[in-house]
C-alpha cells in the first residue's frame, strides 16, 4: 500500500512562515487576555461521549469524531447500536470541556473565574476557506458572574486583542436570546416552534426580509403572525435607540431588565473601547448553539465576508453537570480565520530583535567554528536571534532565502590563511 504525502482531508501542514505568525498570535493573545485578569487552563482533547452528545452543542453534535472502546471493552459482535461501541470523542469546541472542568474543580477556583483556554478541536465538517476539520480555538470565559460586567469585559478584551493585530473598522454585532423569544411570543408563534423560526430568521442577511417571509409562510405559519413578526425588523434600528424601542414594543413579553442591560453593555463598551470598531444591535443575530440563554455576540469583518468570532451567555450548561445553576459567559475568536487574514495581507510581525546569520565556508577549522559558536552565544546574550549554517555553492540564493526569513545581518566566515 502506497504511503500518502498529503494530509488527511480537512487537516493541513503548516509551513514556517505560518507558524511564525501563529506563535506570535498565541503569545499576544495570552499577554493581552492575562492583562484583563484571565488565567490559562487546559482540558483533554478527548471527552466522554455522553458529554459531547448532551444536546448542548447544536449541529456540532452531528460532526463528532467518535472513538471506539479499546481492548476487552470493544465487543463488536454484541453491539446493538453505535453507543455500544463508542465511549469517547474528540472535542468539537472548548465550552463543553470547560463546563465539565469547572464542575469538577469549582471548590479549587476563585469566583468569579476568568478562564483562558486555547487548543485544537475537531469537527467532521465540510472543509472550505477558513474552515478545517482540525483547528485551533481560543476562548475566554467568565464563570460565576451574573451581571453584564462579564459581557463588557469579554468584548473589551477581545477587541483590544484585534486592535493589537492591526484589525480596524470591524463590527461587534450583539443581541439577546431573550429578545428573540419575546419577538416570537409577541407575534403569536408557539414556543415549540421558536427554534425553527430562529433558523429561518438567521438567513436574513442572505435572503432578505422577503425571503424570510416566504420561507415562514411555506412552513405553514399564520400570515398574521408572520407579518406582525417581520414588522418589528422593518422598524427597528441597529443602535441603542433600537434596543429602547424593542423594550417598549415588547413590554410584557421581554424580561424587565433585558433592554436596560443590553443598552448598558453597548454604551459602556463604546466608552471604554481600546480599538477602532463599531458595536451594533442586530435583532436577527441567532447563533446556532442551543446552550445560549442571554446575550449573544459576533465579530464581523468585511475583508473576510463573515464572522471571525462569537460567543454569549450560557447560564444553564454547568448546572447540567452539578445540578446547580452557574452564570457563565464566553467569547471565542476564530483563530484560524484571523491567521489566514494576516497571511493574506502579508502581515509583518513587529519585532525589535535583530536576526543575524553566520555562513561558514567549507572546511573551516575547528578553532574557527568554535569562535563562531562563541560569537553567536554573545549575540544571543544581548537579544539577537542567531542562525549558523554551512555555506552552499549557490551562496547568492542562500542569502536571498535568509533575507526573506528576516535575517538582515549576514556574516560570511572564511578559512583563515596560514599566519593570520
Amino acid at each position: 500500500m502506497a504511503l500518502k504525502k498529503k494530509p488527511v482531508t480537512g487537516m493541513k501542514d503548516m509551513l514556517p512562515e505560518e507558524m511564525e505568525i501563529r506563535d506570535y498570535c498565541v503569545n499576544l493573545i495570552k499577554e493581552t487576555y492575562k492583562s484583563f485578569g484571565f488565567c490559562s487552563i487546559e482540558t483533554p482533547c478527548v471527552e466522554h461521549i455522553e458529554n459531547l452528545c448532551s444536546k448542548q452543542g447544536g449541529d456540532n453534535e452531528k460532526l463528532i469524531f467518535k472513538i471506539l472502546k479499546r481492548g476487552e471493552k470493544l465487543k463488536v459482535e454484541e453491539a446493538k447500536e453505535e453507543m455500544d461501541l463508542v465511549d469517547g470523542g474528540l472535542r468539537y469546541d472548548l465550552t463543553v470541556p470547560l463546563s465539565r472542568y469547572y464542575a469538577n474543580h469549582a471548590n479549587e477556583l476563585p469566583s468569579p473565574f476568568k478562564a483562558l483556554q486555547m487548543g485544537n478541536v475537531w469537527r467532521a465538517d465540510r472543509p472550505q476557506r477558513g474552515r478545517f476539520r482540525q483547528f485551533m480555538q481560543c476562548d475566554i470565559d467568565i464563570l460565576g458572574e451574573a451581571s453584564n460586567l462579564a459581557e463588557m469585559e469579554l468584548i473589551l478584551a477581545t477587541t483590544a486583542l484585534l486592535g493589537k493585530l492591526d484589525f480596524h473598522n470591524f463590527t461587534i454585532r450583539i443581541n439577546d436570546r431573550r429578545f428573540l423569544k419575546a419577538m416570537a411570543a409577541y407575534s403569536g408563534f408557539e414556543e415549540s416552534e421558536y427554534d425553527k423560526i430562529f433558523i429561518i430568521l438567521d438567513k436574513m442577511d442572505k435572503i432578505g426580509l422577503d425571503g424570510v417571509r416566504a420561507e415562514l409562510e411555506e412552513n405553514g405559519y399564520a400570515k398574521e403572525s408572520v407579518e406582525k413578526y417581520l414588522e418589528i425588523f422593518e422598524k427597528i434600528t441597529n443602535d441603542v435607540e433600537g434596543v429602547r424601542w424593542c423594550g417598549k414594543k415588547l413590554e410584557g413579553f421581554l424580561p424587565a431588565d433585558a433592554s436596560a442591560s443590553l443598552e448598558t453593555i453597548m454604551t459602556s463598551v463604546e466608552s471604554a473601547k481600546e480599538a477602532d470598531f463599531k458595536i451594533c444591535f442586530d435583532p436577527t443575530l441567532v447563533r446556532g448553539m442551543s446552550y445560549y440563554t442571554g446575550t449573544i455576540f459576533e465579530i464581523s469583518m468585511d475583508e473576510f465576508g463573515g464572522s471571525v468570532g462569537g460567543g454569549g451567555r450560557y447560564d444553564e450548561m454547568i448546572g447540567k453537570f452539578t445540578g446547580q445553576s452557574t452564570p457563565a459567559v464566553g467569547f471565542s475568536i476564530g483563530f484560524e480565520r484571523i491567521v489566514m487574514l494576516l497571511l493574506e495581507r502579508g502581515y509583518q510581525i513587529p519585532s525589535g530583535r535583530v536576526k543575524k546569520a553566520y555562513l561558514l565556508e567549507k572546511n573551516l577549522s575547528n578553532d574557527q567554528v568554535q569562535e563562531t559558536l562563541n560569537q553567536a552565544k554573545a549575540d544571543r546574550a544581548v537579544g539577537l536571534q542567531v542562525m549558523i549554517a554551512n555555506m552552499k555553492k549557490n551562496k547568492k540564493f542562500q542569502k536571498e532565502q535568509l533575507i526573506q526569513q528576516g535575517y538582515n545581518e549576514i556574516t560570511e566566515v572564511y578559512c583563515r590563511k596560514a599566519g593570520e
